[in-house]
């Protein structure tokens, strides 16, 4: 049996030590690792070769190998993320509020680690990278369960990573991989209550409510990117069409792509035909309501579950609604709290939209592909909260920390 407890125990020793480092130490590692990352790119294509040859083998669909696949560019901008992060100012010792009581007690709380940092997630290899240097940059120690379907990716990082710390004196234990992908293993991890102070899922809806339903530990959720885009009746027809081929098409296969396109009546009947000739330029399957397949007759009709479907895949769910507010009902219904987009020249709907449509990010005429820490400059991610505790949306640096008091007293007792 895989020795879960043995990571575990290394991960708690580490902890101490990358709780208390300085952000110049911390830096070293990052800077360590980003050129070790880089020196190693051959061993980690190799190793990616192994998992895209099983996958493919699998009958694992293209989205999903696009999700999977490394080259030497992506590799590039893995290493790239951890320079980015020397870059970040560190949030741990950030005093968040400090006062004085009437009986003389100074309080002050400010920000710390989370501490150790249990990550199970799918096929991206890339989350690997990422999670190892927001975690490490924020104080914590990491333990990373990775999917079998990338698995030698997975190792061949974590190695090239390693190799990196161990130069800049970090302790063995601060980036831990589970080797053993099975259930089994990964049920075991849920309830390491004893080691892990967090775990945060990453992937499908599938994992996603796994860790929920099963885990001790306690969850951070990332969310499922049921996402929609809403073209109001006072829309251009040229910048809607551009955001919504940028939001499905640029990349299917990830959380903050758009799933549903929701198009005011008033101006379907200039829009769809517009709009979705170019998406079916793009190789895009449409499923529309009866109103859309009307003006778009090369769509098939879709059903309630398409709507409530998040595909990854180049199909798209049409629907022609009244109102803004039919707009906001139906993403009500069938969203998922992740990223939701309105098109309008309209300021009042757009205040509406803005105000009463609940998700972590909500956008006025830009795509839901930037629902992301890079873009939202927090270099790299760990994902996209989708909850209401203390993380929501874009999970960088200070999502990774939690805070605790200092109290000075001189002998006051209660």
């Amino acid at each position: 049996m895989f020795d879960l407890e043995g990571l575990g125990q290394k991960a708690k020793t580490a902890s101490r030590f990358l709780s208390t480092i300085s952000s110049i130490k911390k830096n070293e590692g990052l800077m360590l690792a980003a050129e070790s990352i880089e020196k190693n790119i051959t061993s980690i294509l190799s190793a990616n070769e192994i998992d895209l040859k099983n996958a493919r083998e699998n009958g694992t669909p293209d989205a999903m190998l696009d999700r999977l696949m490394l080259n030497e560019k992506r590799i590039i901008t893995m290493a790239e993320s951890f320079r980015n992060l020397i870059s970040l100012e560190d949030p741990i010792g950030e005093i968040i509020r400090g006062f004085k009581r009437p009986n003389g007690l100074e309080i002050s709380q400010i920000r710390i680690p989370l501490g150790v940092i249990g990550i199970i997630y799918e096929s991206r290899p890339n989350v690997t990278a990422d999670a190892a240097g927001l975690c490490l940059k924020a104080g914590n120690v990491v333990i990373l369960r990775g999917g079998k379907e990338a698995i030698n990716s997975n190792i061949a990082i974590v190695v090239a990573i390693n190799k990196g710390l161990t130069q800049a004196g970090f302790p063995e234990g601060s980036v831990q991989l589970v080797t053993d992908t099975s259930h089994e293993v990964a049920t075991k991890m849920m309830k390491l209550n004893k080691y892990i102070d967090v775990l945060i899922p990453r992937g499908g809806a599938g994992l996603i409510n796994t860790v929920v339903q099963n885990a001790t530990v306690p969850v951070i959720e990332t969310g499922v990117g049921n996402c929609h885009i809403f073209v109001d009746s006072s829309a251009d027809i040229k910048m809607g069409t551009d955001i919504i081929v940028n939001a499905k098409v640029s990349r299917p296969s990830v959380c903050n792509a758009a799933e549903t396109l929701l198009v005011h009546r008033d101006i379907a009947k200039d829009f769809i035909p517009f709009a979705l000739a170019e998406l079916k330029k793009k190789n895009v399957q449409l499923r529309g309501c009866a109103e859309t397949i009307e003006l778009f007759p090369d769509a098939k009709l879709a059903t309630e579950e398409d709507y409530a479907t998040e595909f990854l895949d180049y199909i798209l769910a049409v629907k022609v609604v009244g109102s803004v507010d039919e707009a906001i009902d139906h993403i009500t219904k069938f969203g998922t709290k992740h990223s939701e987009c309105i098109v309008t020249k309209d300021y009042k709907n757009s205040q509406k939209f803005l105000m009463e449509v609940d998700a972590a990010a909500v956008y006025v005429n830009a795509s839901t592909r930037f629902t992301d820490g890079g873009e939202f400059g927090f270099a790299a991610e760990l994902g996209i909260s989708t909850q209401k505790l203390h993380a929501r949306g874009p999970m960088g640096l200070k999502e990774l920390t939690t805070t605790k008091y200092l109290i000075r007293g001189e002998g006051q007792v209660r």
